[in-house]
């Protein structure tokens, strides 16, 4: 099937964002930047997008979902939604690797398109998630969108990075880089605001996973929180 019909759903972060695509043309998408609204948001963002394209759930090829890291509640409300989907029509499940989206992001934009021409194998992209105080969900790509080092947990210091930049220009983007801004200023690291998530980006990745046939065992299928979760403890007993 050259031109599989794929919904794709990314909820990691503050952003819930929803595209439907027909091989690797996107035809519709919806999303939203209202934190703590994904669970109320999207089945009608979902329910948009077949109807603005005249299509329905049983037309559909294959389920894409954004498989983290990033937030435990954003990322639980997103797998769980695809779960019910396919359990109910059959329908397979490919997972998207959170960071990967975020990369393919910035290389649409002109800024890094401009780093990746200038630096060519000199230059590594870094996608960055918070996690709170100056922890990261991060990893390191390079400008073909191919990984140069795995998705890891990094507390950032003044140093985290400095042996990669001693070698390396690095590209650091996404809702975790804002704090690195503050504490990294090796002359070879450069910041890129406004590279958000994207549903729309999940694209390529989704159909690469489709004409190969990597599927998810949706029985078995969990999020990549990649840290278990830790709940907190109000300070304030209710009686």
């Amino acid at each position: 099937m050259e031109r599989p019909l794929i919904l794709h759903i990314e909820t990691a972060t503050s952003i819930c964002s929803v595209a439907l695509s027909e091989g690797g043309e996107l035809i519709a998408i919806r999303e939203s930047d209202h934190s703590r609204a994904h669970a109320r948001q999207l089945a009608g963002f979902i329910k948009a997008c077949l109807r603005e394209s005249g299509r329905v759930i049983g037309m559909l090829d294959a389920l894409n979902v954004g498989k983290g890291p990033g937030s435990y509640t954003g990322l639980r409300i997103g797998v769980s939604t695809v779960k019910g989907i396919a359990y109910a029509s059959g329908i397979p499940v490919i997972a998207t690797g959170t960071l990967h989206t975020l990369t393919r992001s910035a290389l649409s934009f002109p800024s890094v398109q401009v780093l990746a021409e200038q630096y060519t194998d000199r230059l590594l992209l870094c996608p960055m998630l918070d996690a709170r105080r100056m922890e990261v969900y991060t990893a390191l790509f390079k400008p073909d969108g191919s990984v140069f080092r795995d998705v890891t947990a990094e507390i950032i210091d003044a140093h985290t990075f400095t042996p990669l930049l001693e070698q390396y220009h690095i590209c650091f983007f996404g809702n975790g880089a804002d704090k690195c801004r503050t504490v990294i200023h090796h002359p070879n690291a450069c910041f890129s605001a406004d590279i958000n998530l994207s549903a729309r980006f999940m694209i390529p990745l989704a159909l690469d996973a489709f004409h190969q046939k990597r599927f998810e065992d949706v029985a078995y299928f969990e999020p990549f929180y990649l840290k278990e979760f830790i709940a907190t403890i109000p300070r304030k007993k209710i009686l």
